[in-house]
């Protein structure tokens, strides 16, 4: 019988950690991250899409530590904008700007622009030492508000006016928020294909060489 296999999540976020552990309860998975390990460097997210900066981010922690790494990567997508804030969301007011200083900036970008059509997107990197990897992607479509609305949530959540609820999801609690989110929507198809996922890890993961000690 096989013991419980390690996957790092390539994070230091306790709470992304946590959610990932419950998700996953039921698999016979041991979830650590980066805080169980020793000093690692960090991973210059300078890729041009999602999907290359999850797996840079999966990918390297993999290398590094020598078990599966799963990491994401998410951002706004704003349609008048040409795709802006896209991969800079974090950064698109500067290194150390606030959340309101990063929707202000938004808010004036977009001026009285009518077409206010956005989405969130988000991509799961699942990747092993060999440089293989599996990717899930989660989309959630949406509008931008004028204004501020709702004290919940983090990020662009005031700003973001969900299509289904008819609010910003910084109006909706955290279970209607992960029911819509494209964080939500991409870590449910994680769960719903993770038997698979165990199984391809299991194929792709080198095996240790056994040697014969010969006196």
């Amino acid at each position: 019988m096989q013991g419980k296999m390690s996957l790092v999540v390539a994070s230091r976020n306790k709470g992304k950690t946590a959610e990932i552990r419950d998700l996953l309860k039921d698999f016979p998975i041991l979830i650590k991250n980066l805080d169980d390990f020793g000093p690692i460097p960090e991973v210059p997210e300078d890729g041009d899409t999602f999907d290359e900066n999850a797996y840079k981010k999966a990918g390297f922690a993999a290398r590094i530590l020598g078990y599966p790494a799963l990491a994401d990567d998410s951002g706004l997508v704003v349609e008048s904008l040409g795709g802006r804030p896209g991969v800079h969301s974090a950064r698109y007011a500067g290194a150390h700007a606030t959340d309101e200083e990063r929707c202000l900036k938004l808010l004036e970008e977009l001026g009285d622009n009518t077409n206010r059509k956005a989405a969130f997107e988000c991509v799961i990197s699942i990747a092993v030492p060999t440089g293989a990897a599996l990717t899930y992607e989660g989309r959630c479509e949406g509008r931008i508000t004028t204004r501020p609305e709702g004290t919940n949530g983090f990020g662009y959540d005031p700003i973001f006016y969900s299509l289904e609820y008819q609010k910003t999801f910084a109006q909706l609690t955290m279970e209607e928020k992960s029911r819509i989110s494209h964080r939500g929507k991409a870590l449910r198809e994680v769960v719903s294909e993770f038997q698979k996922v165990l199984i391809w890890i299991r194929q792709q993961m080198p095996i240790p060489e056994k040697f014969d000690c010969k006196r």
